[in-house]
């Protein structure tokens, strides 16, 4: 680990990568499904392409709201409602490009899922 003296603050870390990144990926538990936006409907509702070949309307709770942003095309996890559960749904987590990459090399979603064509396998 290489520390560097800022400015004003502290210390700031700066980190060598050596070898393979180990990225850490979260991936769907029970009952969650990945997902692809398709439409963006404002107030923070968002029509979803899940893996199981549904489409979902799905809200983006507030905590996800603030901290980052979804936009068409993104692959997303999705927890299904306890009622509703193939109508509706909440968007629990965004993947990055970098992770999406990640999923497609080891076989968890496939291209034609991305693109909306086969669903999942």
């Amino acid at each position: 680990m290489v520390y560097h003296r800022g400015g004003k603050g502290g210390k700031k870390k700066n980190r060598e990568v050596q070898g393979d990144e180990v990225i850490r990926v979260p991936l769907p538990k029970n009952g969650q499904l990945f997902g692809v936006i398709e439409q963006a409907l404002g107030s923070g509702w968002m029509d979803v392409r899940c893996e199981d070949g549904k489409i979902r309307r799905c809200r983006i709770p507030g905590k996800l709201k603030r901290r980052m942003w979804m936009r068409v095309g993104d692959v997303v996890i999705v927890q299904p409602w306890p009622v509703q559960t193939d109508e509706r749904g909440d968007i629990v987590y965004r993947y990055t490009r970098t992770q999406v990459d990640w999923l497609l090399r080891k076989g968890k979603i496939s291209q034609d899922f991305l693109t909306g064509g086969d669903m999942l396998f």
